[in-house]
C-alpha cells in the first residue's frame, strides 16, 4: 500500500489480521458522537498487497462518530494503464469518482471531492491534464497532490512522485501552480519539515493558488531526527508561522499515525488510547491551530494509512479531547471538524 511518505507498506492478509488485533484490543466509544466530521484527507485503493474501499472506509468513518463527508487524496491508485503517459493519472480521477458513487448509494459518509495528481512540471501544459481531470471528477475534482517529500539522508524513503531536490523552487513547477490557481483548482503540499521553508517561498511568490499543508508539516522522527523531537520543533515551527503569514495557505491537523513520525505507536503491546494519543500529540496540534486559527485548520484522519497508528475512533476521540482541554468554542470546533474542509475543498454540506 502507498502511503502518503512514498512508503509501501505491508498488506497482506497475515499482517492485515494482527494489525487489526492489535487495534481491536483497545476499544472506546466516541467522545463526542453527534459533532459533524468532515474528514478532509484519506486515500482508497485496491493494490495485490490490500484493498481499502468504500466499505473499508465506511466501516472506519462508521464507527461511531458523525462522519458524514470525505475527501480523497491521491495515492497513485486506478491509473491508466495505456496512453499518454502524462494523462494516465487521471485513471485515479475516475477510479475515485466510480467509488464516490458507490459511497452516495450506500449508508455511510459520503466521498464529496477528489484530489488526484498531475506533474506540475509540465508548465503551463498541465492545464489539459487538469481539465481531462475534472471532466473526469463530474464535479469533485478539485485539485491536486504533487508531493515533494525529500530528505538528504537514506534512511529516509522520498514520495512516490520522486521528487527532486528544491521541486518547488523549479520555474516549470511553479508555471504549473500557477496554472492550476489560475484554473481554480488548489494544491496539496505533501513535504517533511525541513522542507516548509520552500512552500514559504511558493507561497510568496505564486500567492493566487489555494494551498493546503498536509500532515502539519512532516515532522520527521527517524533515521538522523530519531529522538530528537525538540530540534525538530525548533525547525518546523518558525517555518509554520511564516508559512501562516500567507492567506491562502490552511493546514490539515494530522498525519500522527505515520511511523516516519517516531513516536512508536506501532511498538505499543496494544494500541493506543485516545488519551496516550492526545497527550503524544497536544502540543504539536494547538501550535498548528493557533497559528494558523481554527479558521484555516483542519482535522484529517489520513486512514488507512494512519491506522498502522490507531483506530479511527481513538484518532478523532484524541482530537476531540485536544480541543476540551484548549477550551475552543463550539464555533472553532465547527471549523476545525468540518467548516474549513467544506470551505477549502468547496463541499457542500450534506
Amino acid at each position: 500500500m502507498t502511503g502518503s511518505n512514498g512508503s509501501v507498506e505491508a498488506g497482506g492478509t497475515a499482517v492485515a489480521d494482527e494489525k487489526d488485533t492489535w487495534l481491536a484490543a483497545t476499544v472506546e466509544q466516541p467522545f463526542d458522537a453527534d459533532e459533524e466530521i468532515v474528514d478532509p484527507h484519506h486515500h482508497l485503493w485496491d493494490f495485490p498487497t490490500g484493498t481499502y474501499l468504500v466499505p473499508e472506509l465506511h466501516a472506519d468513518t462508521g464507527a461511531g462518530h458523525n462522519v458524514t463527508q470525505t475527501v480523497f487524496v491521491e495515492c497513485a491508485a486506478g491509473y491508466r494503464t495505456s496512453g499518454p503517459e502524462h494523462m494516465r493519472p487521471v485513471g485515479e480521477t475516475e477510479f475515485v469518482r466510480d467509488q464516490a458513487a458507490a459511497s452516495a448509494e450506500a449508508d455511510g459518509a459520503t466521498i464529496s471531492a477528489i484530489v488526484s495528481f498531475a506533474d506540475l512540471t509540465l508548465g503551463n501544459a498541465v492545464e489539459e491534464v487538469l481539465a481531462v481531470h475534472d471532466e473526469a471528477g463530474e464535479g469533485l475534482f478539485r485539485g491536486i497532490r504533487h508531493a515533494n517529500a525529500w530528505d538528504a539522508s537514506d534512511q529516509i524513503r522520498e514520495s512516490h512522485t520522486k521528487p527532486p531536490p528544491g521541486l518547488l523552487g523549479q520555474s516549470d513547477f511553479r508555471a504549473g501552480y500557477a496554472t492550476l490557481g489560475r484554473m481554480g483548482f488548489s494544491f496539496d503540499a505533501w513535504m517533511f519539515h525541513p522542507q516548509v521553508t520552500e512552500l514559504v517561498g511558493l507561497a510568496h511568490a505564486v500567492p493566487d493558488t489555494p494551498v493546503v499543508l498536509d500532515h502539519l508539516g512532516g515532522p520527521l522522527g527517524i533515521g538522523p531526527y530519531e529522538d530528537r523531537r525538540d530540534e525538530v520543533r525548533a525547525v518546523v515551527r518558525p517555518a509554520l508561522e511564516a508559512l501562516a503569514r500567507h492567506p491562502q495557505v490552511t493546514v490539515k491537523v494530522g498525519g500522527i499515525g505515520m511511523s516516519i513520525y517516531g513516536v512508536g505507536f506501532k511498538r505499543l503491546p496494544q494500541a493506543p488510547s485516545s488519551e496516550h494519543v492526545a497527550a503524544t500529540w497536544s502540543d504539536d496540534i494547538r501550535h498548528c491551530i493557533e497559528t494558523f486559527g481554527p479558521d484555516r485548520a483542519m482535522f484529517e484522519s489520513n486512514f488507512p494509512v494512519d491506522k498502522q497508528g490507531c483506530s479511527y475512533t481513538v484518532l478523532f476521540n484524541a482530537f476531540q479531547r485536544i480541543c476540551d482541554q484548549a477550551g475552543y468554542t463550539k464555533s472553532e470546533r465547527a471549523d476545525l471538524f468540518a467548516g474549513t474542509a467544506r470551505r477549502f475543498y468547496r463541499v457542500t454540506a450534506a
